[in-house]
């Protein structure tokens, strides 16, 4: 069964954003071309890896001698996007993701594939919806100076969440806190 490819070059909008309150957000990669938005659910600590992997790769990049591919230092300004998430529509939620870097149209490539589910080997229950079963994921290609505004901006979704107790490091709560120290 072919697999059915969310596929995104040069998109108008790339982002992560979040629904929800601290705590209890709920973390989205949403892509937008034209029309077309497709948004799929991702854990904070994907998003969080994803941003700094990009801005691994980015920075090895412009150290290449005479930064061929004039990968910016920081983010173009003109390029920051701290808009809220459009109507989200989950697609999926993420499973594996793979990360690199297209030479040929220098470009940053993403592609996310959904969580699959192990349980699912019940023949028993059959499927009367055409697209249940067809398998899917998304496939994105952004250039360097959108790369680089999509990791700036992930990192301060991520880093927007329940601040940190000083003595034991976990997330504080809106409604407290109590916090079990190690014993010495």
């Amino acid at each position: 069964m072919p697999t059915r490819v969310h596929e995104f070059d040069w998109p108008d909008r790339v982002v992560v954003g979040t629904i929800g309150l601290p705590g209890a957000r709920t973390f989205y990669l949403q892509v937008r071309a034209g029309n077309q938005i497709v948004s799929i659910a991702m854990e904070k600590q994907q998003s969080a890896l994803l941003a700094e992997k990009i801005d691994e790769i980015l920075d090895q990049l412009r150290d290449v001698e005479g930064n061929p591919h004039s990968v910016p230092a920081s983010t173009p300004i003109e390029l920051v996007d701290n808009d809220q998430l459009e109507a989200v529509q989950e697609q999926f939620r993420t499973g594996a993701m793979n990360l690199g870097w297209d030479p040929t149209t220098a470009q940053i490539v993403i592609e996310a594939y959904p969580i699959t589910d192990v349980d699912a080997d019940n023949d028993d229950e059959s499927l009367d919806e055409d697209d249940a079963d067809v398998p899917e994921m998304l496939l994105v290609r952004m250039p360097v100076g959108t790369a680089r505004a999509f990791a700036k901006r992930t990192r301060e979704v991520v880093g927007a969440g329940r601040p940190a107790c000083p003595l034991c490091g976990y997330p504080i709560d809106a409604d407290g806190h109590v916090c079990t120290l190690p014993e010495a």
